[in-house]
């Protein structure tokens, strides 16, 4: 071989990785639990090893626990939340279904926008950004429009309402529509009872109430959902995600090959679980509801607003705050990264400059990290 020939232009020598130790309060990723960092330093196996076969029936077991569901289909998809959703999305949706989608932010938006994609006839049902749906407006929906599908975010991360889902599966299932439900920053934080509820399908992801990096994103399909995936008239147009024939790697069974998972965010997600599972979930929705009345109180003594007005609506992992008038949202949020190594996220689209997003998700829902942000946040905005 003519060695002479190799082009040495991008022969760049970078430097050893050195990252800074930012505290993630944003709306994710949140800082990953340190059991879940050993977890994911464990040694690579092959995706088909017994050993790892073992980590996979520990993730669906715990899974179900989380989202309190018997669903036999419960896995973690290759991929972050959005892949997740997209899932959902195109396992669920035949071009010219009607879709519902209520819309109280720009997470229902990009619901819209995916099943577009996927040929749906959407239609949406939307409410100010911070605000939240009635049951009866929802009723008013499915009466109006007998979709095949609704689709509801439970925790808006974009505006921090949180979707009262009580009642809305049934209100679904007697006009023959199946529910979908976004859990992204609500699984681990945030009471869910996915079959009390009668959900059909849901997602979330890894980053998190679960305290782990992202990459594997759960989903779970109860049994309307997999008769309307067995029974679809069309392949699912997106192969990667079609899983109908992931279920075949995944279900205990056959173990057959569809591609190569990401063995140690697999690792992670496990870890992430188990510490759910310890903790257990009443404990840990009251940590996480404790702590961001504490964030709220700090707050109200700083003069700051939360935008989700009534509190019952407000995601106790992820709270909005409003700017106040003439203070810059940007400003603020570099300070507080570039001084304290605090990172928060400003709002965006239609609330953009409006609010801070402030995060307290799995591991980092601690009181002593609601002390230091409210005592930074003070000083920065005294300055």
């Amino acid at each position: 071989m003519n060695t002479s020939i190799i082009n040495e232009t991008h022969r760049y020598f970078a430097p050893q990785l050195n990252m800074p130790p930012r505290l993630l309060l944003g709306p994710g990723p949140s800082n990953a639990h340190p059991r879940v960092l050993q977890a994911i330093a464990m040694p690579q196996v092959g995706h088909l090893d017994p050993a790892f076969i073992g980590v996979m029936n520990d993730i669906q077991e715990m899974l179900r626990y989380a989202w309190q569901t018997h669903n036999t289909f419960t896995l973690p998809v290759s991929g972050t939340g959005s892949a997740a959703m997209e899932a959902a999305i195109a396992n669920l949706v035949e071009p010219g279904d009607v879709v519902l989608i209520g819309v109280i932010g720009y997470f229902g938006e990009r619901l819209v926008e995916m099943a577009s994609r996927y040929g749906a006839d959407v239609r949406m049902m939307a409410k100010p950004w911070g605000d939240v749906f009635t049951l009866e407006e929802l009723h008013a929906g499915i009466t109006a429009h007998q979709p095949a599908l609704l689709a509801l975010v439970h925790a808006e991360t974009s505006t921090g309402a949180l979707q009262p889902l009580d009642g809305v599966g049934q209100v679904c299932h007697a006009a023959n529509c199946l529910l979908l439900v976004d859990t992204v920053t609500s699984l681990g934080t945030t009471p869910i009872f996915l079959d009390t509820w009668e959900v059909d399908a849901a997602y979330a992801c890894s980053q998190k109430g679960l305290s782990c990096p992202p990459g594997a994103s759960p989903l779970t399909l109860g049994e309307r959902a997999l008769a309307k995936l067995h029974n679809r008239a069309s392949k699912v147009p997106n192969w990667y995600l079609d899983m109908s024939i992931l279920s075949n790697y995944w279900d205990g069974k056959t173990r057959s090959y569809h591609h190569t998972a990401p063995i140690n965010s697999m690792y992670a997600v496990r870890e992430g679980l188990r510490l759910v599972v310890e903790e257990g979930l009443a404990e840990r929705w009251a940590r996480h509801q404790a702590n961001a009345e504490l964030l709220w109180e700090g707050l109200a003594d700083m003069g700051l607003s939360c935008h989700v007005t009534d509190p019952a609506h407000r995601i106790p992992a992820l709270t909005t705050v409003c700017v106040p008038e003439g203070v810059d949202a940007r400003d603020t949020a570099v300070r507080l990264l570039n001084e304290y190594n605090i990172e928060i996220a400003g709002g965006f689209s239609q609330l953009a400059g409006k609010v801070w997003r402030i995060g307290l998700m799995g591991f980092n829902s601690r009181p002593e990290n609601v002390a230091l942000l409210l005592t930074a946040l003070k000083q920065v905005l005294d300055r």
